[in-house]
């Protein structure tokens, strides 16, 4: 692409203004897709490793138990650019993926193919993309509206910027006791909450994850900046769902 900066689409939401532009960047030498709401930036393709980290660790996890019978079912809160539900659908131990992204546009923009990643996701026949709020479906008895009841092997979640910067304060409940204990009960026992975060470690949201969780903690990542000196850090928290007995 020869235009230094293109505006994909933008569209007003409850949220705000979301946009989807693409734009060289000189300094790291590639062209970067990148969100934003109003003024803030949500995703940028320059910056994608903590997106994948967070399927990565909570697949590892996974795997330290046998492999269940037809393989692991997976819901990601959070669709984004793709990163964690590619990274979801490299793994061939995974059986189904459902994706949940509370703004119907960014849906849109994969399933257009605007978004890189939209390609193999639509594709994929272990993979589907569905419009919701998941902190909504989380408090409430199913994250799969299509079928009720159904637990999953892995809940791995990447919306707000930390247990403390939330994008929106009605994700609050989510992080608190009663929250997390209702996220337990969409887990299989022995499955995997996995969450990123842009900010350090939280030893307070690790406690709270304790109440309901066994191995529990908070695993930092690194990636390179182009425009600093020094790597960035991201956290991701993971966290087992206890196994009767």
């Amino acid at each position: 692409m020869n235009l230094r900066f293109q505006e994909l689409d933008w569209r007003p939401t409850p949220m705000g203004v979301i946009s989807l532009r693409v734009r060289w960047d000189p300094m790291a030498k590639a062209e970067v897709h990148e969100i934003k709401l109003d003024d803030d930036f949500l995703m940028s393709s320059l910056f994608v490793q903590g997106e994948i980290d967070v399927a990565r660790l909570a697949l590892t996890e996974l795997h330290r138990s046998p492999v269940p019978d037809g393989g692991y079912d997976v819901v990601v809160g959070g669709l984004g650019l793709g990163h964690t539900a590619l990274t979801v659908l490299d793994d061939p131990d995974v059986r189904s993926l459902v994706v949940v992204e509370a703004l119907p546009e960014v849906v849109a923009w994969h399933e257009a193919e605007l978004i890189p990643a939209g390609k193999r996701l639509t594709a994929d026949p272990r993979c589907r993309l569905a419009q919701g709020d998941f902190f909504a479906l989380a408090a409430g008895e199913d994250l799969d509206q299509q079928n009720p009841g159904r637990r999953f092997h892995a809940v791995v979640v990447d919306i707000d910027h930390s247990p403390r910067h939330l994008l929106n304060p009605a994700h609050a409940p989510f992080y608190e006791p009663d929250g997390v204990r209702r996220l337990l009960g969409h887990l299989h026992p022995g499955g995997v909450f996995a969450l990123w975060s842009n900010d350090p470690p939280d030893e307070e949201y690790t406690e709270v994850l304790r109440q309901c969780f066994t191995d529990v903690r908070a695993e930092v990542v690194s990636f390179p900046n182009p425009y600093q000196e020094h790597p960035a850090t991201n956290t991701v928290y993971l966290a087992t769902a206890p196994v009767p007995g």
